[in-house]
């Protein structure tokens, strides 16, 4: 059963400025509709090795998300492992287009079986996808207008 959510926007920006706001994990509740707040369980707070605890939530329910950046290539790719509950990889990638930048965020996810297994993940795969596109969509606007 397919586990992998990809979605993906054209920013008209650089990827610098693109950079800037993904790799500000403080930041993404202020875009990422289905995470509420981010807490850091590292000192460091960008990087490789970084740490954080999101609680998302997606309609009425909810969870903590635990994650730790496993790849961090500087305005290209961070690669976080998702290790609390849900389990897998989470990716973003940047790269220039035209004179924008494409960002692809991709999800290879695992639930528990309490959250459906991977009948939970094919139920929620179209909504997570929906939710997500709708997040890129936020930060292409919030980049956008902030100008260069």
């Amino acid at each position: 059963m397919p586990r992998r959510i990809e979605v993906s926007v054209i920013i008209d920006a650089p990827v610098a400025r693109v950079w800037a706001e993904l790799a500000d994990f403080a930041s993404h509740p202020e875009w990422m509709d289905d995470a509420a707040t981010v807490r850091f369980l590292t000192d460091r707070t960008t990087g490789l090795g970084t740490r954080i605890e999101v609680a998302t939530r997606v309609g009425p329910f909810r969870a903590t998300d635990v994650m730790e950046v496993v790849r961090w290539d500087e305005e290209q790719t961070i690669v976080v492992e998702h290790v609390g509950a849900v389990k897998g990889l989470g990716r973003f990638d940047l790269g220039p287009i035209g004179d924008g930048t494409e960002m692809r965020w991709v999800e290879d996810l695992r639930f528990p079986w309490w959250m459906g297994g991977p009948v939970g993940l094919a139920v929620a795969r179209p909504i997570l996808g929906r939710i997500w596109r709708g997040s890129l969509m936020r930060l292409k606007e919030r980049v956008e207008v902030s100008g260069p």
